[in-house]
């Protein structure tokens, strides 16, 4: 591995922007200075005009291996996620079989450790009867443990109390929570079914995966983690009246005293109820994407500080499933390979600045999940690095998609923020824009 120096560069780094070069060896940033002189043998790249920001550490992807493969598998999505910008992930449990032990688990990293592009970790799954399985459980040994508090895909809901506590009483690391109350969602779809039968209208699936459902398994989840004390990170949050529960922390420092963090995830931040007209099915997520009322009020919880992190929860499935009726097309999106490009958008339009958009995505995820020398642009730091060119308007065509599922709900758009030009993963360039090169990425650690 050839030493490689960046020239040039614009840094977006720590609410910070700066002319440096970064010169990188061994897979880490070994020096930022305003100019550092070439030695011969060195590989120079001049990226003068071009924004360098940490890749994104994206907390919640289901990359569907093993077990569901037809929809996607850890070499296709983390091939999507790197042409995104995505340096690293942490993928969800909610496989065949699930990840609901620590053999499965091994079994994940067996498999990325010789498929991903990107770095990776992976959520242990809890469930109704795995309570000892998941006391056993080092503290590093997973990114995090997940609790499905509201029904999605897969078979995963906790629904019992008991277990419920135990799992908050004994999680030895943080608990990441999907919060939609299972009993109110199952009394709308029976009335909805009343109402229209199997063909209800995708946009009714705001109403069906509703406010209420959100913040009733919301507010349980918080007072759980308030009761014993447990670190919590409460995924996907869709509504204005959940952002209630939440704490501001508008700086890294103040994030670091929280115990109980938000999340937003792009889907919800970058369309709204009426994009249903043009996506049907397409936008079918749980929880569901709600009105503009609720999608502004997650924009300013982003800038507030109310909500901590911004992640994809990218859950592909095939074109033909999304076209089936309401209760047959399954709930997802694909989104790695353009989260980041949107949310430059979305910055591009003021909704958001670059610096909030790199702390959400990197600074962040590093800090609320212990991980250690990454998520920043730090001399010792390992060289996980996107290269942005903004100016260049990118459009979405569905022939340049990578996922396996070959669609994506940004199809037909122009994403005006700029382009994604260079990923580097652990100081290899993976993806220079046309071509990605083919480097394993490492399992992520953590300082716990």
């Amino acid at each position: 591995m050839k030493t490689l120096l960046l020239t040039n560069t614009l840094i977006i780094n720590e609410d910070i922007r700066h002319q440096s070069d970064i010169l990188i060896d061994k897979g880490r940033i070994q020096k930022i200075a305003p100019q550092i002189t070439p030695q011969p043998g060195w590989q120079v790249i001049d990226v003068r005009g071009k924004w360098v920001i940490p890749g994104m550490i994206d907390d919640q992807v289901h990359f569907r291996e093993p077990g569901l493969t037809h929809k996607g598998t850890i070499a296709s999505e983390s091939r999507a996620a790197v042409m995104g910008g995505i340096t690293s992930f942490m993928e969800m449990p909610n496989v065949a079989p699930p990840t609901t032990t620590r053999q499965a688990l091994g079994d994940k990293f067996r498999r990325a450790s010789q498929a991903s592009l990107a770095n990776f970790s992976f959520y242990f799954g809890a469930t109704n009867d795995n309570l000892d399985e998941l006391k056993a459980l080092t503290p590093s040994q997973a990114c995090g443990v997940k609790v499905f508090m509201g029904a999605s895909t897969g078979n995963m809901l906790v629904d019992d109390e008991q277990v419920l506590e135990g799992i908050f009483r004994n999680a030895p690391c943080l608990v990441a929570t999907h919060c939609e109350h299972t009993p109110t969602i199952q009394h709308n779809e029976a009335i909805w079914r009343a109402r229209f039968g199997d063909a209800i209208p995708p946009s009714e699936h705001a109403a069906i995966r509703s406010v209420d459902a959100c913040l009733l398994s919301s507010r349980q989840a918080v007072s759980l983690a308030k009761k014993h004390r447990t670190r919590l990170h409460v995924l996907h949050i869709t509504t204005a009246d959940e952002l209630t529960l939440f704490d501001a922390a508008p700086t890294l420092s103040a994030l670091r005293q929280k115990t109980i963090t938000a999340e937003a995830c792009i889907h919800h931040l970058f369309f709204h109820q009426a994009d249903y007209e043009t996506l049907g099915h397409k936008l079918k997520c749980n929880p569901s994407v709600k009105s503009a009322h609720h999608q502004q009020a997650l924009w300013k919880a982003v800038n507030d500080g109310v909500i901590d992190i911004i992640a994809t929860d990218h859950a592909p499935h095939l074109l033909d499933e999304k076209q089936s009726d309401y209760f047959s097309a399954p709930s997802g999106l694909p989104l790695v390979q353009h989260a980041l490009p949107a949310l430059l958008d979305m910055s591009n339009r003021g909704i958001f600045t670059p610096e909030t958009v790199v702390r959400k995505t990197s600074h962040a995820v590093a800090e609320r999940f212990q991980i250690t020398d990454r998520g920043y642009i730090r001399e010792g730091y390992w060289a996980d690095l996107v290269v942005i060119d903004p100016l260049i308007v990118q459009q979405i065509h569905r022939r340049d998609v990578a996922y396996q599922c070959a669609w994506s709900p940004f199809e037909g758009r122009a994403l005006t923020g700029g382009a994604i030009v260079m990923t580097l993963v652990n100081g290899h360039v993976v993806w220079d824009g046309h071509t990605v090169t083919p480097q394993y990425g490492l399992p992520l650690e953590f300082c716990r």
